[in-house]
């Protein structure tokens, strides 16, 4: 494409794009924190199907890194009301908990007594 029409393919894309995620905010649909995109359908499912959802829309569940990516996800809990997965699991070692590709997790914010393994952390 000539340079200019490219700029305004590029433009009318970026300007759809923008409506597209104001509708999603409105909606109570997406949130940011730190560059990286939160998003929910709001529906509920089993942890494998949401793992699979997010690698099928091109992301991966979320596992906040630090108290902004947690408040991100915060913000889907209280909307919604329910708890939501994260992309987190115990370790070998009981109480340890690891991201789901085995790297270690540096930013926990747990409620006392949590992770009780009760399914609620």
């Amino acid at each position: 494409l000539a340079g200019t029409e490219s700029g305004d393919i590029i433009q009318q894309l970026d300007y759809r794009i923008s409506r597209l995620e104001g509708v999603l905010r409105l909606n109570k649909m997406i949130t940011e924190s730190g560059g990286k995109v939160f998003a929910t359908n709001g529906k509920n499912a089993d942890f494998d199907a949401t793992v699979e959802k997010c690698r099928e829309a091109g992301g991966s569940i979320a596992a906040p890194r630090n108290p902004g990516e947690n408040d991100a996800i915060l913000y889907f809990v209280k909307y919604f009301n329910t708890y939501a997965y994260l992309g987190i699991k115990q370790s070998l070692i009981p109480g340890k908990f690891q991201f789901l590709n085995g790297a270690p997790l540096r930013y926990t914010n747990w409620y006392s007594n949590e992770p009780s393994g009760k399914g609620e952390e």
